[in-house]
């Protein structure tokens, strides 16, 4: 991949003629890392923090790589026999491992995903992989909470989709006001599950239970 992702409504004039950004190589992003010990007060040539920006573009490679990943691939093989089922279909305790856009500092947490299928359905991993994709690129929890009820949707074309993430923020936790012990719960609810408070409870309940 040459270019960052653009998926994201940039800021300024629609009219706008703006390049696209040309992805750094990696000797560059190791250098930019160096730049950052340095700032922060430490010598980048220290035994201790020498392989630091090996291991920093290592993880960072990780961390984002659902920039390189489509969902809609994802969710492109599909089962049609689902023998007359017409209930919810429902993940929980998806694990979220993301990265606020904000300071790039972590959010962890778990997410719950649920869709009412019409004729179809998809493998069920393939749902925790969509969770993945969007966690693995600089987030807010709420852009990622509605990109991953729009991929299911677009995809699947249900009767209704849920999703509930539930995360902790570091840049929350570890700076700024210091608050532990602090969740952030986003929701999104479409078709049956938005116009239907009986579902939309049930797939609440599924969640709170343990």
């Amino acid at each position: 991949m040459d270019a960052p992702s653009r998926d994201r409504t940039l800021i300024g004039s629609a009219d706008l003629d703006l390049e696209a950004v040309k992805r750094p190589t990696r000797e560059e992003a190791m250098e930019a890392v160096r730049t950052l010990i340095a700032w922060a007060g430490d010598d980048p040539r220290r035994e201790g923090v020498i392989d630091t920006p090996k291991r920093v573009v290592d993880a960072y490679a990780e961390w984002f790589e659902g920039y390189k990943l489509d969902p809609a691939k994802e969710l492109s093989r599909t089962f049609e026999d689902v023998q007359g089922y017409d209930d919810i279909v429902m993940l929980r305790d998806i694990e979220v491992e993301s990265h606020c856009e904000h300071h790039m500092a972590p959010f962890l947490g778990k997410a719950y995903v649920a869709y009412m299928p019409t004729n179809r359905v998809v493998g069920i991993s393939k749902l925790a992989k969509v969770v993945e994709i969007f966690a693995r690129r600089l987030q807010t929890q709420e852009t990622m909470t509605q990109q991953i009820c729009d991929a299911i949707t677009d995809s699947l074309r249900p009767a209704g989709v849920a999703v509930l993430i539930d995360a902790a923020h570091q840049c929350m936790t570890t700076r700024g006001v210091h608050h532990r012990h602090v969740s952030t719960i986003t929701t999104q609810f479409t078709g049956v599950f938005k116009t239907d408070p009986t579902l939309r409870q049930r797939f609440l309940d599924f969640v709170n239970r343990r």
